[in-house]
């Protein structure tokens, strides 16, 4: 199995925590953009993808729905004459609720995508406001409603805790709306302050307070339990799935499984190396015009690969396979005896020939993965 991940680096305006690749300015260059993405994928995709069957497409940004129907409908032409695409069951295109209508939405199921992956955070207004998010609220519960009245069913929406001031029975009122609105998928992630973003520059000038860690983890116990409550599995530290309703392109990501991604930043993997594309528009572009490389790559060493199956793996509900891991670099004493104590401080489990994060472990993922590294 493998995936297309384009990157559209598009966005009407600057959300205050993001540190993604995208541009506000981009009207004068749009029609290059998509041409240039359309270029690299005729240049890379058949010979990346040759021996893997292709079985998800996803849009990503950046705001992909901002792309006209016709943009959309030139890249999905392009991979459609550069691959096949008869093993493809999931098209899936990130949207943001101010830019689901009626017309869009139309539009959008006749080329054939199948997923709306809806950036909603918060339903809450000051939350959007400080955010600088180009939503209001009441879009967050509209554009879903609109997008299930058009037939889509198979609908993911991203929300955000440990928010500023947000209590938890707020919290808790977010995660209801969305099992009230019968959404099969969520995604939900721990606010995070990065650098070179505003938000982080708020934070440090303390114009936010950013709730402590036992606020945050409270919020992820309270989400956890809410949602496997009414059904839902955590198969991801972050995403909860209805059955039959995982997210088949993201899960390529963190089961080792190759993808290719096109447009500026994005990256792929063949399970050797990873490669990244240059972070600039305008470099991208006259690149891709020029014939140019865009891409850099590394050759990953086993060590690499050992622990990148460590850091994925550990996410997700299949955890580690102890045996795949030895084949790529030998199980040392040291990594047993890690394992033995995060075992006895209830933070992995061991079943058969795998590793599993317990709840109390999914806190500290970040740190147990890192614990476990080979090489650092």
């Amino acid at each position: 199995m493998s995936g297309i991940y384009l990157h559209i680096p598009f966005c009407k305006q600057k959300c205050t925590y993001c540190d993604f690749h995208f541009s506000t300015t981009f009207q004068s260059y749009r029609t290059e953009m998509i041409e240039s993405i359309g270029k690299e994928i005729t240049i890379r995709a058949n010979n990346f993808l040759q021996h893997e069957a292709l079985t998800t497409i996803y849009f990503g940004g950046g705001t992909p729905s901002l792309l006209l129907p016709e943009e959309l409908k030139h890249l999905l032409d392009t991979i459609k004459a550069t691959v096949d695409i008869s093993n493809v069951d999931e098209i899936t295109l990130e949207a943001n609720p101010d830019d689901i209508n009626a017309p869009n939405l139309i539009q959008w199921k006749e080329l054939g995508i199948n997923r709306l992956s809806i950036g909603v955070q918060s339903f809450r207004e000051r939350d959007l406001k400080w955010m600088n998010r180009a939503h209001h609220a009441a879009e967050c519960l509209s554009s879903i409603q609109l997008a299930q009245q058009h037939g889509f069913t198979n609908l993911t929406v991203d929300l955000i805790y440990g928010l500023p001031d947000l209590t938890d029975q707020e919290w808790i009122n977010h995660i209801q709306q969305l099992i009230e609105l019968g959404i099969p998928h969520i995604s939900a992630y721990c606010l995070t302050v990065e650098q070179k973003t505003a938000l982080f520059h708020l934070v440090k000038n303390q114009k936010i307070i950013v709730p402590d860690e036992d606020t945050q983890a409270r919020q992820f116990d309270l989400l956890l339990d809410k949602l496997t409550a009414h059904g839902y599995e955590q198969y991801e530290i972050s995403n909860f799935s209805q059955p039959g309703y995982l997210s088949k392109h993201n899960s390529n990501y963190w089961r080792n499984e190759i993808f290719l991604g096109v447009g500026p930043s994005a990256h792929s993997y063949d399970r050797q190396k990873r490669y990244w594309n240059i972070a600039n528009n305008t470099q991208y572009i006259q690149l891709i015009k020029t014939n140019q490389p865009t891409l850099e790559e590394e050759l990953l060493s086993p060590e690499n690969r050992f622990n990148e199956l460590i850091m994925t793996g550990l996410r997700t509900k299949w955890g580690v396979n102890l045996t795949e891991l030895n084949s790529i670099f030998p199980i040392s004493t040291l990594f047993n005896t890690m394992v033995a104590d995060f075992v006895r401080s209830n933070d992995i489990l061991v079943n058969a020939d795998s590793i599993y994060l317990t709840q109390q472990g999914k806190l500290k993922a970040d740190h147990i993965a890192s614990s476990l590294f080979i090489g650092v």
